[in-house]
Protein backbone atom coordinates (compact mmCIF):
# COMPACT_ATOMS: atom_id res chain seq x y z
CA UNK A 1 0.00 0.00 0.00
CA UNK A 2 1.42 3.38 -1.02
CA UNK A 3 1.56 5.94 1.75
CA UNK A 4 1.18 9.54 0.65
CA UNK A 5 3.27 11.82 2.84
CA UNK A 6 3.08 15.56 2.45
CA UNK A 7 4.09 18.72 4.32
CA UNK A 8 1.53 19.56 6.99
CA UNK A 9 -0.37 22.84 7.09
CA UNK A 10 -2.12 24.62 9.94
CA UNK A 11 -5.36 22.92 8.80
CA UNK A 12 -3.76 19.55 9.60
CA UNK A 13 -2.71 20.52 13.11
CA UNK A 14 -5.77 19.47 15.12
CA UNK A 15 -6.36 16.03 13.55
CA UNK A 16 -2.62 15.32 13.39
CA UNK A 17 -2.08 16.21 17.05
CA UNK A 18 -5.03 14.00 18.02
CA UNK A 19 -3.26 11.09 16.27
CA UNK A 20 0.01 11.96 18.02
CA UNK A 21 -1.68 12.09 21.43
CA UNK A 22 -3.13 8.62 20.86
CA UNK A 23 0.27 7.37 19.64
CA UNK A 24 1.93 8.55 22.86
CA UNK A 25 -0.83 7.39 25.23
CA UNK A 26 1.31 4.55 26.62
CA UNK A 27 4.67 6.31 26.24
CA UNK A 28 6.66 6.07 29.51
CA UNK A 29 8.08 9.60 29.32
CA UNK A 30 4.75 11.22 28.43
CA UNK A 31 3.13 9.34 31.33
CA UNK A 32 5.93 10.56 33.61
CA UNK A 33 5.47 14.17 32.48
CA UNK A 34 1.71 13.88 33.07
CA UNK A 35 2.42 12.65 36.60
CA UNK A 36 1.56 8.99 35.94
CA UNK A 37 -1.94 7.59 36.09
CA UNK A 38 -4.23 6.82 33.23
CA UNK A 39 -4.96 10.23 31.78
CA UNK A 40 -6.86 10.01 28.49
CA UNK A 41 -4.83 10.72 25.34
CA UNK A 42 -6.79 13.94 24.72
CA UNK A 43 -4.99 15.38 27.74
CA UNK A 44 -1.75 15.46 25.71
CA UNK A 45 -3.24 17.10 22.62
CA UNK A 46 -2.40 20.68 23.74
CA UNK A 47 1.25 19.64 24.16
CA UNK A 48 1.50 18.21 20.64
CA UNK A 49 -0.45 21.15 19.19
CA UNK A 50 2.04 23.52 20.86
CA UNK A 51 4.97 21.59 19.35
CA UNK A 52 3.27 21.52 15.96
CA UNK A 53 2.83 25.30 16.02
CA UNK A 54 6.50 25.73 16.92
CA UNK A 55 7.71 23.48 14.08
CA UNK A 56 5.29 24.37 11.25
CA UNK A 57 7.04 27.64 10.29
CA UNK A 58 10.26 25.72 9.61
CA UNK A 59 8.52 23.70 6.88
CA UNK A 60 9.57 20.27 8.16
CA UNK A 61 6.33 18.88 9.59
CA UNK A 62 4.92 15.94 7.65
CA UNK A 63 1.65 14.03 7.79
CA UNK A 64 -0.49 11.77 5.61
CA UNK A 65 -3.70 12.63 3.81
CA UNK A 66 -5.66 10.88 6.55
CA UNK A 67 -3.53 12.59 9.22
CA UNK A 68 -2.80 9.13 10.60
CA UNK A 69 0.43 10.37 12.14
CA UNK A 70 2.99 13.11 12.09
CA UNK A 71 6.71 13.84 12.03
CA UNK A 72 7.88 17.14 13.52
CA UNK A 73 11.40 17.98 12.38
CA UNK A 74 13.63 20.98 12.96
CA UNK A 75 16.26 21.88 10.35
CA UNK A 76 19.89 22.51 11.30
CA UNK A 77 20.26 25.34 13.80
CA UNK A 78 16.50 25.59 14.49
CA UNK A 79 15.92 22.82 17.05
CA UNK A 80 15.93 25.07 20.12
CA UNK A 81 12.64 26.82 20.86
CA UNK A 82 13.08 30.61 21.01
CA UNK A 83 12.42 32.24 24.41
CA UNK A 84 9.30 34.00 23.09
CA UNK A 85 7.85 30.63 22.10
CA UNK A 86 8.58 29.25 25.56
CA UNK A 87 6.82 32.21 27.17
CA UNK A 88 3.74 31.69 25.00
CA UNK A 89 3.79 27.97 25.89
CA UNK A 90 3.89 28.59 29.65
CA UNK A 91 0.12 28.60 30.25
CA UNK A 92 -0.36 25.43 28.16
CA UNK A 93 2.37 23.61 30.07
CA UNK A 94 1.07 24.83 33.43
CA UNK A 95 -2.42 23.49 32.66
CA UNK A 96 -1.06 20.24 31.29
CA UNK A 97 1.55 19.47 33.95
CA UNK A 98 0.16 21.28 37.01
CA UNK A 99 2.25 20.60 40.11
CA UNK A 100 4.82 18.73 37.99
CA UNK A 101 5.65 21.84 35.93
CA UNK A 102 8.95 22.69 37.64
CA UNK A 103 10.13 19.06 37.62
CA UNK A 104 9.23 18.66 33.95
CA UNK A 105 10.95 21.88 32.93
CA UNK A 106 14.03 20.47 34.65
CA UNK A 107 13.71 17.29 32.57
CA UNK A 108 13.48 19.30 29.35
CA UNK A 109 16.50 21.36 30.40
CA UNK A 110 18.52 18.21 31.19
CA UNK A 111 17.72 16.69 27.79
CA UNK A 112 18.43 19.98 26.01
CA UNK A 113 21.90 20.27 27.56
CA UNK A 114 22.86 16.94 25.99
CA UNK A 115 21.65 17.94 22.52
CA UNK A 116 24.43 17.67 19.88
CA UNK A 117 26.06 20.87 18.65
CA UNK A 118 27.05 19.69 15.16
CA UNK A 119 24.61 20.54 12.34
CA UNK A 120 21.72 18.07 12.10
CA UNK A 121 18.03 17.63 11.45
CA UNK A 122 16.18 17.01 14.70
CA UNK A 123 13.20 14.67 14.86
CA UNK A 124 11.30 16.17 17.79
CA UNK A 125 8.22 13.95 17.47
CA UNK A 126 7.25 10.95 15.38
CA UNK A 127 4.00 9.11 15.97
CA UNK A 128 1.35 7.04 14.23
CA UNK A 129 -2.21 6.52 15.43
CA UNK A 130 -2.19 3.11 17.20
CA UNK A 131 -4.85 1.65 14.89
CA UNK A 132 -2.53 2.39 11.94
CA UNK A 133 0.78 1.24 13.44
CA UNK A 134 2.76 -1.47 11.72
CA UNK A 135 1.76 -0.34 8.22
CA UNK A 136 4.92 1.64 7.38
CA UNK A 137 3.52 5.09 8.12
CA UNK A 138 6.27 6.03 10.60
CA UNK A 139 8.97 5.04 8.11
CA UNK A 140 7.23 6.98 5.34
CA UNK A 141 6.92 10.07 7.55
CA UNK A 142 10.67 10.06 8.23
CA UNK A 143 11.73 9.40 4.64
CA UNK A 144 11.62 12.97 3.20
CA UNK A 145 14.02 14.36 5.78
CA UNK A 146 16.29 11.30 5.97
CA UNK A 147 16.71 11.49 2.19
CA UNK A 148 17.53 15.16 2.53
CA UNK A 149 20.09 14.34 5.26
CA UNK A 150 21.82 11.94 2.88
CA UNK A 151 21.75 14.40 -0.02
CA UNK A 152 23.19 17.19 2.13
CA UNK A 153 25.61 14.99 4.08
CA UNK A 154 24.09 16.04 7.43
CA UNK A 155 23.24 13.87 10.42
CA UNK A 156 19.87 13.38 12.12
CA UNK A 157 19.12 13.24 15.83
CA UNK A 158 16.22 12.17 18.05
CA UNK A 159 15.46 11.12 21.61
CA UNK A 160 13.52 7.87 21.88
CA UNK A 161 11.24 7.74 24.88
CA UNK A 162 10.39 4.07 24.46
CA UNK A 163 12.82 1.15 24.51
CA UNK A 164 10.66 -0.84 22.09
CA UNK A 165 11.22 1.86 19.42
CA UNK A 166 15.03 1.51 19.42
CA UNK A 167 15.01 -1.33 16.89
CA UNK A 168 12.66 0.63 14.59
CA UNK A 169 14.97 3.65 14.59
CA UNK A 170 17.97 1.35 14.25
CA UNK A 171 16.57 0.02 10.97
CA UNK A 172 16.67 3.61 9.70
CA UNK A 173 20.32 4.07 10.65
CA UNK A 174 20.00 5.62 14.12
CA UNK A 175 22.36 4.46 16.87
CA UNK A 176 21.93 5.01 20.61
CA UNK A 177 24.55 7.50 21.86
CA UNK A 178 23.76 7.40 25.61
CA UNK A 179 21.02 6.87 28.17
CA UNK A 180 19.36 9.64 30.15
CA UNK A 181 17.79 8.33 33.34
CA UNK A 182 15.11 10.55 34.83
CA UNK A 183 14.89 10.83 38.61
CA UNK A 184 12.38 8.23 39.78
CA UNK A 185 11.31 7.87 36.16
CA UNK A 186 11.92 6.25 32.80
CA UNK A 187 14.95 6.33 30.52
CA UNK A 188 15.42 8.41 27.37
CA UNK A 189 17.70 7.20 24.57
CA UNK A 190 19.34 9.89 22.41
CA UNK A 191 20.06 8.52 18.93
CA UNK A 192 22.22 9.78 16.08
CA UNK A 193 22.10 8.92 12.39
CA UNK A 194 25.12 9.64 10.21
CA UNK A 195 24.33 10.50 6.59
CA UNK A 196 24.59 7.65 4.10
Amino acid sequence: MAIDVRPATSDDLDPMTASLARAFEDDPVMRYLRGGGDAPPQRSEPFFRMLGRQHLPNGFVFTTDGRRGGALWAPPGKWKAPPTSLLRSGPVLARLWGRHLVRNLGVLSKVEKLHPVEPHYYLAVLGTDPVEQGKGIGSALMRPVLERCDEEGIGAYLESSKHSNLAFYGRHGFDVTREIELTDGPTIWPMWRAPR
